[in-house]
C-alpha cells in the first residue's frame, strides 16, 4: 500500500469523529427497531455506494490524485503505521469516502460496539473428506487488537482444509476491520458490512477469477417461529432475544401502525413471527480452503439467531448421511453455503405452519362472533402476510443466483469432480427451489382464505346491522300507530 495513499486516509478518531465514542443506551435504543432496507446500495454494482440522489459529492475525493484501486498491502511492513485494518474500509476501498461510511452505518459498528461482551468467533472445519469439526472458539479481547490481527493474518490453515467457516458473534470494530482488510484471505467488500447491518436483502458475485475462485455474497431476511415464552431451556440463550415486556411494546405498537418489519403475533397459539438475517460472504478458493463469514447482529430487543446456534446446526448437517456423500465427492464449498440457506427454509416451513394454524383459528372465531376488533386484526394479518410473500420471492431469487453462479476454482479439478459437482448443484438447488415453490403456494392458499375470512366477517356484520334497522323500523312504525 503507497504511502500517499496513507497520507490521503484519515485515522480512525478523524474518520468517526461525529459519533460517540462509547457504547450508550441511547445507542442501544436505536437499536430496537428493524431498519427499512435501502435495495439500491445493496450491491457493489451501484456506482455511488450510500450517496443518494440529493447528496453531496465529496470534492476532495474528486481531485484525489490516487489510483482509484490502492496496490495491495502484505500486511508485513504496515505495522509501523498501526496496521492498514485501522483505515478499512477506506484503506482498500477510496470511494467510501467518511460520509459514505457514517451513512451506511459502518462506522456506527467500527465505534459504537459493546465493549463489556467479547466478540466472539466460532469455528466449523470441513476437510477434503467432507468431515465436520469444530476447532472451538475465539476470543478477540479489547485492547488486545495487535494480538488478534497476529493472529488472522499470520495463522496457518491445516494442509487439508476445504472450507473453513467463521460464525461472528457481538462483532467488534477491530474485527470488523481485520477481516475486511486481510486481502490474501478476505479482502470483503463494504457492501457486505452494509447489507448486513442495515438488514439489506443483497446477493452478488466480485472478483472471479479463472481457475482461483471468487466472492459471493448472500444476505436475506427471513421468517421464524418464537414461543412467547421461550425461555434459557431453549436450544438458544436468552441473552439474544427481547424481554417480553420489550416485545409487548412492540406487538401493541403493530396494534395501532401497521409494521411489517415488527413481530406479528399469534394469540392462538401464543407465538410470534418475527424476522431474522442470514448473512454470508463466502470467498472460494482453489488453495488453501475456502472461507465462509457469518454475520450475526448484536441485537438484544430482537430475537436473532445466535452464532453458536448457527455453527452447531451446520457442524450437525455435515452427519447427515445424504449430504455426507455429496461432500465426500465434491470439492467445491457452495454445498456448504446450501445448509446455511436451508437453516432459512426449515424456518420459513414451522412460520407458515403455525401462521396457517391461526388463520384456521380466526375462522372459527368470525363463525361463532361478530367482534369488529378480529377486522383490525385480519388487516394486521394480511398486511404482514404480503410483506412476507416479498420476502419469500427474494429467497427463490437467492437459490436461483446461488444455481447459476459458476465458481471459477471448479476450472482446476477434474473433469469428473467439475461434472459431478455441476450436476449436485443444479439438484439441491431445484430441491430447495420446489420447497419454496410449496411455500410460495401455501401462501396465495392462505391470502384466500385470509379474504375469505374477511368477507364473511363482514357479510356477518352486514346481516347483524340489517336485524337492528328492521328492528328500529318496526318499532317506530308500532310508536307512531
Amino acid at each position: 500500500m503507497t504511502s500517499s495513499l496513507t497520507g490521503a486516509i484519515p485515522p480512525l478518531a478523524a474518520l468517526h469523529r461525529k459519533h460517540r465514542l462509547n457504547y450508550t443506551k441511547e445507542f442501544e435504543e436505536e437499536k430496537k427497531r428493524l431498519p427499512i432496507p435501502s435495495h439500491r446500495h445493496a450491491a457493489p454494482s451501484a456506482p455511488w455506494p450510500w450517496v443518494d440522489i440529493h447528496d453531496d459529492i465529496d470534492s476532495q475525493q474528486l481531485e484525489s490524485e490516487n489510483p482509484p484501486v490502492p496496490d495491495e498491502c502484505d500486511h508485513m511492513t504496515c505495522g509501523q503505521r498501526g496496521g492498514c485494518w485501522r483505515e478499512y474500509p477506506q484503506s482498500l476501498f477510496p470511494n467510501w469516502t467518511t460520509a459514505q461510511v457514517e451513512k451506511s452505518k459502518i462506522s456506527d459498528a467500527i465505534v459504537n460496539y459493546n465493549r463489556d461482551a467479547p466478540c466472539k468467533v466460532y469455528h466449523v472445519d470441513v476437510n477434503n473428506h467432507g468431515v465436520f469439526t469444530s476447532p472451538g472458539v475465539a476470543e478477540m479481547e479489547v485492547g488486545k487488537e495487535n494480538v488478534s490481527w497476529d493472529r488472522i493474518n499470520r495463522s496457518e490453515r491445516p494442509q487439508n482444509l476445504r472450507v473453513r467457516a467463521l460464525f461472528l458473534e457481538n462483532l467488534s470494530g477491530p474485527v470488523l476491520q481485520m477481516l475486511g482488510t486481510k486481502a490474501s484471505r478476505y479482502d470483503i467488500e463494504p457492501f457486505f458490512w452494509s447489507s448486513s447491518l442495515n438488514w439489506i436483502p443483497s446477493r452478488y458475485q466480485e472478483n472471479p477469477v479463472a481457475g482461483e475462485g471468487d466472492h459471493i455474497t448472500i444476505t436475506l431476511t427471513f421468517l421464524k417461529s418464537m414461543d412467547r415464552l421461550y425461555h434459557k431451556k431453549g436450544l438458544q440463550s436468552t441473552d439474544s432475544l427481547a424481554s417480553i415486556e420489550s416485545i409487548e411494546d412492540c406487538l401493541t405498537l403493530t396494534e395501532h401502525i401497521i409494521d411489517t418489519q415488527a413481530p406479528l403475533r399469534l394469540r392462538s397459539k401464543q407465538r410470534n413471527l418475527v424476522l431474522d438475517l442470514l448473512s454470508v460472504h463466502l470467498i472460494r478458493r482453489k488453495d488453501n480452503g475456502s472461507t465462509i463469514i457469518s454475520y450475526h447482529p448484536n441485537m438484544p430487543h430482537h430475537p436473532v439467531t445466535e452464532a453458536r446456534y448457527l455453527r452447531d446446526r451446520i457442524r450437525y448437517a455435515g452427519q447427515s448421511v445424504y449430504w455426507q456423500l455429496i461432500f465426500q465427492k465434491s470439492p467445491d464449498p457452495t454445498f456448504v453455503l446450501l445448509t446455511f440457506v436451508w437453516h432459512a427454509l426449515y424456518a420459513w416451513d414451522e412460520a407458515l405452519e403455525h401462521l396457517y394454524n391461526h388463520i384456521c383459528w380466526l375462522e372459527t372465531k368470525v363463525i361463532s362472533t361478530n367482534d369488529m376488533v378480529l377486522t383490525q386484526e385480519l388487516h394486521v394479518i394480511r398486511a404482514h402476510h404480503l410483506h412476507y410473500s416479498s420476502l419469500l420471492e427474494n429467497y427463490q431469487k437467492t437459490v436461483e443466483f446461488i444455481k447459476k453462479t459458476y465458481n471459477p476454482a471448479m476450472d482446476s479439478v477434474s473433469p469428473t469432480e467439475r461434472d459431478y459437482s455441476a450436476k449436485m448443484l443444479i439438484r439441491e438447488c431445484d430441491n430447495l427451489l420446489s420447497e419454496i415453490d410449496r411455500l410460495e403456494s401455501g401462501c396465495e392458499t392462505q391470502d384466500r382464505r385470509l379474504k375469505n375470512v374477511m368477507n364473511l366477517l363482514f357479510s356477518s356484520v352486514n346481516i347483524q346491522d340489517s336485524k337492528r334497522m328492521q328492528q328500529m323500523t318496526e318499532a317506530a312504525v308500532k310508536d307512531s300507530a
